[in-house]
């Protein structure tokens, strides 16, 4: 009976998680490594938590009422949860419960110090670390003083912390289970944290050592500024010693106290730098032995170290694997395609089977090797210029790791080049047939992939797919498609850039690409307002809309058929979806929920259009912008007549214009076949699982998202599936949305951010790049999700990144501020084609813009001014 309850330190096993919990098991694994010394003590295990909960049958309902609440009710959270913990704290622990603490206990001496330490099933886990979420009691003396901490641990299980923690990332209450660890209370000279890691920069080869007088809840709680030492390949490289007026100590009869330091003492260092590599040295054994690198709390006892805790960094970006000890650098392939959520399984291997270039995979992300162009000074220049016209803090970035010795090795220039960027403009005529017949191309090779396809089912369609895929490559990089692309963007470039030299214009480009033809995204926002038209009439249709959120997507059509004019609206949002149905937030993860899945995620912006606009807004949108543009032309070949050889400058500008505005709305073509036939992979994908599903291979459809698509195409020819992959990848999936994906990685773990290096913007502005002129003013409308998006005219909406399945947004705003994208992304193409100021690549712009505030968007300079 007693060995339920109790475990020794030394017998436990790093994988005993649901017996002792995360530290437990953690302090199980540390105290069998050779050379680390961990305090002597021992576990209240899972089961004497389990039996305390059984004690108060009350706790039942009060735990159902806590998983019913909802995670921003603070109030309630906080009531429930006193209430839950004043229970447990009230209970007796029953005798034989408490008799097994008290016998483990007398072994290490009946009045010695200890600390207690509640234990968590669910913490210091490799996707969670949950680090400060439960109690911790230091200096602890005596059976009865023991009891009572330990009941007060099992009881910070539910601190309205810890519960709004759970809430938030999706775990069960009643899944999770308390543990306490009791230990050996050490005196220390010095105490702190070692991150095997840089936390800062996530590099994998600099360790961080934070280090105080006495105790280290002092650097914990905050109450001093810690020493900090930094170390790589076993040398002290960098330190700050801090003035540590104060610290923590532990009084003889139990507890602690804060006391003053001497102030000879304060500007010592808490460790000599011996001491901090032989400390970095313990922490590289303990990594090693985890596997992954750790968070370590440490104590300096009589000229050693003992370590009290070990978890691991949970906010470190992971690396990609390649198998070799070599160094890489690596650039997301999020930030240039505006979707740095993360991507399930499915989702990543096929946008890998279908890109241009190999891709690696990181965090639920992909990333391109850039390397060996960057070792080739040939490539490198066109690498270089490619990424900085794209977004100027990944060029930044990529120079920040050139500048540093030998990081990246320098290849003879035979290495493989990159086309140039930027250089003459594309050999194709200014042809409007051009964009017409590539258009048909495209629509005729999907129309043939959705004939095809029809036929195939089991190992036959993943063999289909396989080909399928080739000619989606084929497509894409198609050689006049290419052309027709780069023919856009170099007359882009070509204007901004010669306008500004003859005429001092900035971003002349931007008013002269209004309602440029054939751009598939924009006419998709204008199309919507039409929507909006069809269904402004009718206030049934209009007033079913505002409850529809409570409607299941497939119901949705079908019921408001039966509505007065609900037919016509039915028959416009069919209409639209047969269009633009394969589109969706995150397009290129082809596991997301198209629209055409999901009807009712266009309902809020269709109900914005309807309330923000007169009928024939979308003729008299885009009539306007070809006319701002067309009055743009006629002023600017004016003004260039004037100048010295001004015939032959309004002639090569006049040649431009007519280029840009031929070629430029194909920019946006491509994307819509990729994600048209995504879909129809899709479809035909659900079907085949919906058979795995019926012949009991799989539990439920979507779980083919966590597959990659060769595991998938094993599964469908064995039938076999292994049960323990799919749990585990949805584990990490969820685990990578709380991390930031850096726009340049090296193969050190290091998060490479790129600056802009500007002086030309106010002192307290946040700098961005400039992608459509104009300057706006007004309300910030912070908009995470775009289902959530409840827009007024003259709102700016402030987002993380907009991919094209945004652009319906786009009609109704007034200007656009986001944290990713670049000249030439989706954000920054239909923010010009609308005519609305834009600033993207601002950095943190959603944590730092607060919902409602007014704020100023200077398009053409690139900054936004927060106003109130």
């Amino acid at each position: 009976m007693t060995e339920r309850y109790v475990w020794d330190l030394q017998e436990v096993q790093e994988t005993q998680v649901a017996v002792v919990g995360g530290k437990g098991a953690h302090l199980g694994g540390l105290s069998r490594i050779e050379g680390i010394r961990v305090p002597g003590g021992f576990c209240v295990t899972t089961d004497a938590f389990r039996r305390i909960m059984a004690e108060a049958p009350s706790l039942d309902g009060r735990l159902d009422q806590l998983s019913r609440l909802n995670p921003d009710d603070r109030e309630a959270i906080r009531t429930l949860s006193a209430e839950i913990r004043r229970t447990i704290e009230g209970l007796a622990v029953p005798g034989d419960l408490a008799a097994a603490i008290t016998r483990a206990l007398a072994r290490l001496g009946e009045q010695a110090s200890c600390a207690v330490r509640s234990s968590a099933t669910a913490e210091d886990l490799p996707t969670a670390s949950f680090a400060g979420q439960q109690d911790t009691y230091l200096n602890v003396v005596g059976p009865t003083a023991i009891l009572q901490h330990v009941s007060r641990c099992w009881a910070s299980l539910f601190t309205e912390r810890a519960v709004t923690y759970r809430q938030r990332n999706g775990i069960d209450h009643r899944t999770v289970h308390m543990a306490v660890v009791v230990q050996r209370m050490v005196f220390p000279h010095a105490a702190g944290i070692l991150f095997t890691a840089d936390p800062v920069t996530g590099n994998r080869k600099v360790a961080t050592v934070d280090a105080g007088f006495g105790l280290g809840e002092a650097l914990v709680s905050g109450l001093v500024n810690p020493d900090v030492f930094k170390v790589r390949h076993g040398e002290v490289v960098t330190k700050a010693i801090a003035a540590k007026q104060r610290a923590v100590h532990a009084l003889p009869t139990g507890g602690t106290q804060e006391v003053a330091i001497d102030p000879q003492r304060q500007e010592q260092p808490a460790l000599t730098d011996a001491q901090v590599v032989r400390l970095v040295r313990l922490g590289r054994r303990i990594e090693a032995h985890f596997g992954r690198p750790q968070d370590i709390e440490w104590c300096l006892v009589d000229g050693g170290f003992q370590i009290v805790q070990s978890r691991p960094i949970t906010t470190l970006f992971p690396i990609p694997e390649t198998g070799d000890q070599e160094n890489h650098v690596y650039v997301s392939v999020g930030h240039g395609q505006m979707m740095t959520d993360p991507m399930k399984p499915l989702g990543l291997s096929m946008w890998q089977l279908t890109a241009m270039v190999p891709m690696h995979t990181a965090g639920g992300r992909l990333f391109v090797d850039v390397t060996r162009r960057l070792a080739s000074p040939a490539s490198r220049a066109g690498l270089l210029d490619a990424m900085g016209r794209g977004d100027p803090l990944i060029r930044d970035a990529l120079e920040t790791v050139l500048d540093r010795d030998d990081f990246v090795p320098s290849l003879p220039d035979a290495g493989p080049g990159g086309p140039p960027a930027g250089g003459a403009s594309a050999p194709i005529e200014t042809d409007p047939a051009i964009v017409t017949e590539l258009i048909e191309r495209s629509q005729v090779s999907i129309a043939a992939l959705e004939r095809d396809i029809r036929t195939k089912t089991g190992p036959a369609l993943l063999d289909f797919l396989l080909e399928a895929f080739e000619e989606h490559k084929r497509v894409l990089g198609d050689p006049l498609s290419m052309q027709a692309i780069m023919a856009g963007m170099e007359a882009t470039w070509w204007l901004n850039d010669t306008l500004q030299e003859w005429l001092d214009e900035k971003n002349a480009a931007d008013t002269l690409t209004l309602s440029a033809p054939d751009n598939v995204t924009s006419e998709m926002g204008l199309a919507l307002l039409d929507v909006a038209d069809v269904i402004r009439p009718h206030s049934e249709v209009v007033a079913f809309l505002q409850g529809v959120e409570y409607i299941e997507d497939k119901a949705f059509l079908d019921e408001l058929a039966k509505l007065t004019g609900g037919t016509e609206a039915r028959d416009a949002i069919e209409a639209y979806l047969d269009r633009y149905g394969m589109r969706c937030v995150g397009e290129i993860d082809i596991t997301r929920p198209r629209w055409r899945e999901r009807p009712t995620t266009l309902v809020p912006v269709i109900l914005d259009n309807v309330r923000n606009f007169e009928p024939g807004a979308a003729q008299r949108r885009f009539e306007q912008g070809r006319q701002k543009a067309q009055k743009k032309e006629q002023d600017v070949l004016s003004r260039l007549r004037a100048l010295p050889d001004g015939d032959r400058k309004a002639d090569e500008a006049k040649r431009m214009i007519d280029r840009v505005r031929t070629f430029i709305g194909y920019r946006e073509y491509p994307k819509y076949g990729i994600v048209s036939r995504y879909f129809v992979y899709k479809q035909a994908l659900l079907e085949e699982a919906e058979r795995l599903v019926q012949a009991g291979v799989l539990p439920e459809k979507e779980d083919i998202f966590y597959l990659t698509f060769q595991e998938l195409h094993d599964v469908v020819r064995s039938h076999q599936v292994d049960g323990r992959l799919i749990q585990p990848r949805k584990d990490a999936f969820r685990s990578y949305h709380s991390l930031t994906p850096p726009r340049v990685l090296t193969s050190d773990g290091e998060a490479v951010t790129g600056a802009y290096r500007r002086d030309d913007v106010p002192a307290d502005a946040l700098i961005g790049l400039p992608v459509s002129a104009g300057t706006v003013e007004g309300r910030a409308r912070v908009v995470l999700d775009i289902a959530e998006a409840d827009l007024e005219a003259g709102d700016i909406l402030v987002t993380t990144f907009t991919d094209p399945s945004w652009s319906p947004l786009f009609v109704g705003i007034a200007g656009l501020v986001t944290e990713v994208g670049g000249q030439m992304t989706h954000g920054a193409v239909i923010a010009r084609e609308y005519g609305l100021p834009a600033v993207v690549g601002v950095e943190q712009a959603t944590r730092l813009i607060r919902d409602g505030q007014r704020i100023r968007v200077h398009g053409t300079d690139g900054y936004v001014e927060i106003l109130s």
